[in-house]
């Protein structure tokens, strides 16, 4: 395997001023966006890696190991980490380098907190709040008609579902994320421009798999309903195949 071109001297020198192992995750995600470390590649030691972002080995483990939970790297005992796949390069296109762990960090969260809003949801649904949800959907489905994708909507239908939870927090804390979310929603569709129907479809079945668990009361179903969902979402923005 080729041996990868020297890198610039410290790439952080000129970055903005987040948190250093946020600025090393993204560094080392855009060289393997961009083919510098390919699927297969060995990266360069924590040692080595330290000594390039001049940071402490800790920081640099902190970004690996986020790498590695995003499921781009994989470790190998006593031999290094290993890219183990490559995000599509349009990523890079459609999300501002700065902005990629913050999404990450955000699908992070709402993994944690969603499928428990949709349990709760399922438990607590009154009449009212099913039709909230079912509107949404009748929204997107007239969206998938007309051929577009309405973001509005589609975080509607998050909202609908952490208001049915009846715990205000679900529903407060969804709409602090809401930059977040519509960002990442947004990226989701650009990333779509090469199969727009089948993707916006089939995260349409995935938002009915979700009302339909909580409209019938079973709330394990729609807690891995919504766990599924947002875990599908987070894939089709970072992995390379964004055909589904």
């Amino acid at each position: 395997m080729p041996t990868p071109p020297p890198a610039p001297d410290n790439p952080l020198a000129k970055r903005p001023q987040s948190k250093l192992s946020d600025q090393i995750y993204e560094v080392v995600l855009t060289d393997i966006v961009q083919g510098r470390y390919p699927e297969g590649a060995k990266l360069p030691t924590e040692i080595d890696l330290a000594r390039l972002f001049s940071v402490s080995r800790p920081i640099v483990r902190e970004a690996l190991a986020r790498l590695r939970d995003d499921g781009l790297i994989q470790p190998r005992q006593g031999a290094g980490s290993f890219v183990l796949k490559r995000p599509a390069t349009a990523l890079l296109r459609f999300a501002p380098i700065g902005s990629i762990a913050d999404i990450q960090r955000c699908f992070e969260f709402r993994i944690a907190v969603e499928p428990m809003a949709a349990r709760l949801a399922a438990a607590r649904r009154d009449d009212a709040a099913l039709e909230m949800i079912e509107a949404t959907l009748r929204t997107l489905r007239e969206a998938i008609r007309m051929g577009t994708l309405n973001i509005e909507a589609d975080f509607a239908f998050h909202k609908a579902v952490a208001e049915a939870s009846g715990n205000t927090y679900f529903s407060t804390t969804l709409r602090m994320l809401e930059e977040s979310v519509r960002t990442a929603m947004l990226l989701n569709r650009q990333l779509s421009l090469h199969n727009p129907v089948q993707r916006i479809n089939l995260v349409q079945a995935e938002h009915k798999v979700i009302f339909d668990a909580i409209a019938a009361g079973d709330e394990d179903a729609a807690f891995e309903a919504m766990h599924k969902h947002i875990q599908d979402a987070r894939r089709r923005v970072f992995d390379g195949d964004v055909r589904n």
